[in-house]
């Protein structure tokens, strides 16, 4: 059953929700952060040299601060941000999908920790995504008279 709800879309919109809660909170605190992801979803651009990206285990901590967390920001479903790898500390932004961010720690503690069951979507299914969960998602939370108060 567990299993089952991790994958379901309506959990998943939860989590990203609570993911960019936290991320938010963080820029407007101005505290820095590390996530905790799985570095097969991350992008890079430019692409690391394989002698750089051949040491990143699979599940990966990236910890934002300074440069890096100056130049962090949400866009869309993704974090992205730049940083130096190596001892020539060369250049790449990273491109992180929200559900793929696993635990967001803050002073060597788990704030957040995402439970939900992220798997990359190809083009094809990207675009045959339709809006209505997002509005059907809306519609809910504004249902509540107390939360009026977040129309925009």
């Amino acid at each position: 059953m567990l299993y089952k709800i991790m994958k379901e879309e309506k959990f998943q919109t939860l989590m990203q929700k609570h993911i960019i809660d936290m991320l938010l909170y963080c820029f407007e605190e101005d505290q820095h952060f590390g996530i905790l992801c799985k570095i097969e979803h991350v992008e890079f651009n430019p692409e690391l040299p394989n002698d750089i990206y051949k040491d990143f285990r699979d599940v990966t901590l990236f910890f934002l601060a300074g440069y890096t967390f100056e130049t962090a920001k949400i866009e869309g479903d993704t974090l992205v941000f730049e940083a130096g790898f190596g001892t020539e500390n060369i250049g790449s932004f990273l491109t992180v999908p929200l559900l793929s961010i696993l635990q967001i720690i803050i002073d060597d503690t788990p704030v957040f920790i995402n439970v939900a069951n992220y798997e990359k979507k190809d083009v094809k299914e990207l675009e045959s995504v339709s809006d209505d969960g997002i509005q059907n998602s809306m519609s809910a939370l504004l249902s509540n008279p107390e939360n009026q108060k977040f129309k925009k």
